[in-house]
């Protein structure tokens, strides 16, 4: 989960890139790097390790400049080193980019590169992708055009993006054309934050945290085009397009640490919080129901329903299955949870009374943005529950709804996972009241539900007896976590967690 961030405008550049990529950390990565533009040159800083590692090099040998892009690695291709560390450069220093995602034809794009005197300097694949930019850009120079017009600059880089098998969030500078950054995307998120003669780029939302509230997400093929005077978007097949601008509905608070040490910890003390706002607005006492606002289905289509699919990975996974248990208790429909890096390679009996629906924190997790792409071709309606607004996958689905959570930093999942159990336990009483369940059974569940927050502040008082537990037992290799029925994915998910902090 690589992480881009990029400005342009009249700030002081570095600082803003070193402290998105610090917001970036909890993406996970090995290295982290900047380039700059200064004095008709791109200055590039990098190395493996953490980012405060990269801030250290940086003061030591600073770069000042109102233009760069920054880069938060995990390897792929290549071992974590500083050479493999983006950003990248490509021919002579004409290009320097940084890259999210995987080129999967980079071996036969490399060879010919090569073959042309290309010298690779590194292991991976996003240096294939730096050096065919500049090839291109080359291949125009020699056509008469200028290298230091957006135009010419632009143009070189939709060749090269055609010529690319894979997926790819692309943010370029040019030596040459120094006011200016292209962002390209396929497959890898980006966002555009527009600023008051300032521009921002990010793979998600939180670098912008408190500089802008005015982003555009970009879809896949398009690109976009950030100069100080401006803003453009492209389709690459169609041209200029206009941008859809969206409201960032999130506050500096919202990533600020406060008292808590790290983020996981702050998040898991926020989950009364996040619980609650998951049921805030949906608990009908009235009707003994839910209700949701964005299925975007009728309740003749709704009923037509006769089985439903949760896809979803890791975690997420984890609260589907809980989700399962719930609707065919509460609803009596069939419901199978599939992974979705293997749903979206199968082709399982689904009928047009299947509802998909596609679980995810982010609205990014590339296999099931994947399963849920498949699914949608083959015509079945596909929802949403996710945690971050104008992802893709919220975009992309016919409806859903959204966890309410808040930014989810910390690596390990947390407050995302209650939230979706809570979203998936509402989806059941929603279900299972226009089916099978009495009143006074949705009354039950109604009641239960608006003492989970309490519930949950009362065990997180706990604390110190589970500090005392975990100093008790913290030094043994092995844990086996026991559950049945609703509690045996809580016990799969608990496993997880101790298998990713430890």
């Amino acid at each position: 989960m690589c992480g881009i961030v990029g400005y342009i405008g009249y700030r002081d550049v570095s600082n803003f890139l070193i402290e998105g990529l610090h917001r970036l950390e909890y993406r996970g990565y090995d290295s982290a790097g900047i380039a700059v533009a200064q004095n008709q040159e791109i200055n590039i800083r990098k190395r493996v390790g953490r980012v405060q590692e990269l801030a250290a090099l940086v003061e030591e040998q600073p770069i000042e400049g109102t233009v760069g892009i920054g880069h938060t690695r995990w390897a792929t291709h290549g071992s974590p080193s500083d050479t493999n560390s983006h950003p990248h450069v490509g021919g002579n220093g004409e290009v320097v980019l940084v890259h999210n995602g995987v080129i999967e034809n980079y071996s036969s794009l490399r060879n010919q590169l090569t073959s042309l005197g290309y010298v690779f300097r590194t292991e991976t694949d996003t240096e294939v992708v730096a050096h065919l930019l500049a090839h291109h850009l080359e291949e125009q120079v020699k056509l008469g055009e200028d290298p230091s017009l957006p135009a010419t600059c632009l143009k070189a880089l939709e060749i090269t993006i055609r010529k690319l098998k894979g997926t790819y969030g692309l943010a370029v500078m040019y030596r040459d054309c120094p006011d200016l950054i292209i962002a390209a995307r396929n497959g890898s998120p980006l966002v555009i934050g527009i600023g008051e003669g300032e521009f921002f780029i990010a793979s998600d939302a939180s670098p912008l945290i408190g500089y802008t509230e005015e982003v555009v997400y970009l879809s896949d093929h398009e690109i976009a085009l950030l100069s100080k005077d401006g803003f453009e978007l492209l389709h690459r097949e169609t041209g200029r397009l206009n941008p859809s601008v969206k409201t960032l509905d999130q506050v500096s608070t919202d990533i600020e640490l406060g008292d808590f040490p790290h983020y996981m910890l702050k998040e898991i003390f926020e989950q009364p919080h996040t619980i609650e706002n998951a049921m805030r607005g949906r608990l009908d006492g009235d009707e003994a129901t839910a209700k949701f606002g964005g299925l975007n289905l009728t309740a003749q289509q709704l009923r037509r329903i006769d089985r439903i699919v949760l896809t979803a990975c890791g975690t997420s996974w984890h609260a589907g299955l809980v989700g399962e248990y719930l609707i065919e208790e509460f609803a009596r429909i069939p419901v199978e949870v599939e992974y979705a890096s293997e749903l979206r390679y199968r082709n399982p009996p689904m009928t047009d009374r299947t509802m998909i629906f596609a679980i995810t924190q982010s609205g990014e997790t590339a296999d099931t943005l994947a399963a849920m792409r498949e699914c949608k071709r083959k015509g079945h309606p596909t929802l949403a529950i996710c945690n971050v607004v104008g992802s893709t996958i919220a975009r992309e689905a016919d409806g859903g709804t959204y966890l309410h959570a808040g930014p989810e930093i910390g690596v390990a999942s947390t407050k995302a996972f209650t939230s979706q159990v809570t979203v998936l336990t509402l989806l059941a009483l929603f279900f299972g009241r226009m089916r099978h369940m009495s009143y006074q059974a949705g009354k039950n569940v109604i009641r239960e539900l608006r003492t989970i927050p309490e519930k949950v502040s009362r065990t997180l008082k706990c604390n110190d007896l589970t500090m005392e537990i975990a100093e008790k037992y913290h030094r043994c290799n092995n844990f086996l976590y026991l559950g049945r029925l609703y509690n045996f994915p809580v016990a799969l998910e608990g496993a997880l967690k101790l298998k990713e902090i430890s």
